[in-house]
């Protein structure tokens, strides 16, 4: 999945975005709401997590903007401000979820999972396709009753997968939800991932269509 994290303080954010990588997110950062805005615009964007007190536009305008937009992206407002009052300013311009600063990042990671299970219409942490298992919240995954060791990038691209169970996924569209805009883009890159893939889960599991990309199942 990947996230915007739309967040001024360069301690916090490096935080934040240390341990949603750790937890199989790929984040994008803005630091001020003009570029949040702007990069919140992009549909490859999963999930957005937004502070309120943004230098440049403030975070319930661009949110307020988005939404006005159509940008129907999940958003959860990360701030210090704790009164009632601004928490419910905040869902009413279109905010999903609501956590106040101070806060802890297991905490964070399990509103993410929990917006991202309802926007994929999952009620449980659990994707279950065939013999296959992912846990969201610990990110194992099973084959049967066996364990499978995947690499980050391979356990973010198997989610990906299995919450688009028989549609039709390019390159690019894998290439935009696995890779942050600082990593290199590469479309052979994932076409070896796949093969690994696929001789962990099942070479059945995953098909290729010449000129159009993958389908999972």
């Amino acid at each position: 999945m990947r996230v915007l994290l739309v967040e001024d303080d360069n301690e916090l954010a490096g935080r934040i975005s240390r341990g949603l990588t750790q937890a199989g997110f790929v984040v994008d950062r803005a630091v001020d709401g003009d570029d949040g805005f702007e990069l919140g615009l992009q549909t490859q964007i999963d999930m957005i997590v937004l502070d309120l007190g943004l230098p440049g536009r403030s975070g319930l305008e661009i949110l307020e903007d988005w939404r006005r937009r159509n940008v129907a992206t999940p958003v959860l407002v990360l701030t210090a401000r704790g009164t009632w009052v601004e928490k419910v300013e905040g869902l009413n311009k279109g905010a999903d979820d609501y956590l106040t600063k101070p806060f802890h990042l297991p905490e964070l990671i399990a509103r993410l999972h929990a917006l991202r299970r309802r926007g994929w219409g999952h009620a449980s942490n659990l994707l279950r396709y065939q013999d296959l298992t992912v846990d969201l919240a610990s990110g194992e995954v099973l084959r049967g009753a066996e364990v499978l060791e995947l690499t980050s990038l391979e356990l973010r691209m198997l989610k990906y997968f299995m919450n688009r169970t028989r549609h039709i996924i390019s390159q690019s569209e894998l290439i935009d939800h696995l890779y942050n805009t600082e990593e290199m883009r590469e479309s052979n890159t994932i076409e070896v991932y796949v093969g690994r893939l696929r001789r962990k889960i099942g070479s059945d599991k995953i098909k290729t269509l010449r000129g159009m990309g993958y389908r999972f199942g």
